[in-house]
């Protein structure tokens, strides 16, 4: 392991200047709004901002304020954050981001976690915490070979976990790192003391007495996953399938690449007119850069590609069955694109241990109601045997 500071050459961010100054704008229909994709007028604002009023240095600034470490685990790069906290009672937890985020999500948690009793917390509820970041994604991007499925990173994480010597801990995630966490805790069942989501998916079981008197929430989330299913998902379809040919175009482009992430920041958020109702813009912006500037908007989608390209593999990765061993915690945040039926989440988890329901949030919880996630981990926390 050796430590690691982000220092992007001025280079890269003159070329980034100039690409974005020379952006050649695509047309548009009068009145579709985000309908069909992100606004001509919302992008073209955004992108002057990221140009002219964005600071990636003082974004770079504030994220090497964590330490940060590179280390080879199964022939990759893995790029982490790791941060101890005072407390000698702390316990450690891995949080692991997904798609279109990044390791920055998570840092506005690091500071409650680590230091509780500067937080609202107590002793007790101090946390350890290393935030990787996938294969194929910012700094551990890219890899080397072919089958960095959800499995092979899962025991990645196990290996991650074992040479900073933790061996009791929690595993959390939303997106990517929803099934990667749960994937975690079967490759490392003595070590994972409970595993923490805060975005499950249930699909509709075959068994139709499973459907009656659902309650009208569960019903309405089923309708919107149809719709989703129908209307969201063409992202999942490409990266799923053509992620190279995807990449030469977000790799090549900048103001491609913040269109292809920013939709979901909109679509995904429990936002209003734009995304920058839910997160705030210059954590966008933070976010993007990385994609940008490690050139991984095509070895991110690889994931896609060796976890989701089939049916079957679709279903396996995101809806189990997880038979774990350990309890695991769901926290539902209501504007998310995924939104699970308890009824269905219990037969795919038998140690279903804690189920929220917040009234607030979406998709991206650590970047919108970092407090309530905080909040969930540590009740999910106490509640644990130690």
């Amino acid at each position: 392991m050796r430590p690691f500071r982000i220092e992007i050459p001025d280079a890269d961010l003159e070329d980034l200047r100039q690409r974005l100054a020379a952006v050649r704008w695509p047309a548009e229909l009068p009145g579709v709004g985000w309908h069909r994709g992100v606004p001509l007028d919302y992008l073209i604002e955004l992108v002057e901002y990221w140009k002219d009023g964005f600071d990636w240095r003082a974004a770079e600034r504030r994220l090497n304020q964590y330490p940060q470490f590179l280390t080879e685990i199964d022939g990759t790069q893995v790029h982490f954050v790791h941060v101890r906290s005072k407390e000698a009672s702390a316990r450690p937890i891995i949080f692991t981001h997904g798609w279109p985020g990044s390791f920055v999500e998570f840092v506005d948690l690091i500071g409650p976690l680590t230091d509780p009793v500067a937080h609202g917390g107590t002793p007790a509820d101090a946390f350890h915490v290393v935030v990787p970041s996938i294969p194929g994604y910012a700094f551990s991007g890219p890899t080397n070979d072919t089958g960095w499925d959800t499995r092979r990173v899962a025991r990645a994480w196990a290996e991650l976990m074992r040479r900073l010597g933790y061996h009791d801990y929690l595993a959390q995630g939303g997106d990517w790192g929803s099934p990667l966490s749960l994937e975690l805790g079967l490759a490392a069942p003595d070590e994972v003391a409970g595993v923490h989501v805060n975005m499950l998916a249930t699909f509709p079981p075959e068994d139709p007495s499973l459907f009656v008197d659902l309650p009208e929430a569960d019903l309405a989330r089923l309708s919107f996953a149809a719709q989703f299913e129908q209307d969201g998902a063409g992202w999942r379809k490409i990266q799923s399938t053509r992620p190279q040919t995807l990449a030469y175009a977000l790799t090549d482009s900048p103001v491609g690449q913040l269109a292809w992430v920013v939709e979901k920041f909109k679509e995904w958020t429990d936002s209003g007119k734009s995304p920058e109702d839910a997160v705030d813009r210059d954590a966008i912006l933070t976010n993007v850069s990385i994609y940008w500037f490690t050139a991984t908007a095509g070895p991110s989608a690889q994931l896609y590609y060796e976890s989701n390209r089939l049916d079957a593999d679709f279903v396996r990765t995101w809806a189990g069955p997880w038979p774990l061993a350990m309890p695991v915690a769901v926290a539902l945040f209501p504007a998310d694109a995924v939104r699970p039926v308890r009824r269905f989440a219990e037969r795919i988890l038998p140690t279903l241990h804690r189920w929220t329901e917040f009234d607030r949030g979406g998709h991206f919880a650590a970047l919108e109601q970092p407090r309530l996630l905080v909040d969930d981990v540590r009740a999910f926390a106490r509640s644990l045997p130690r």
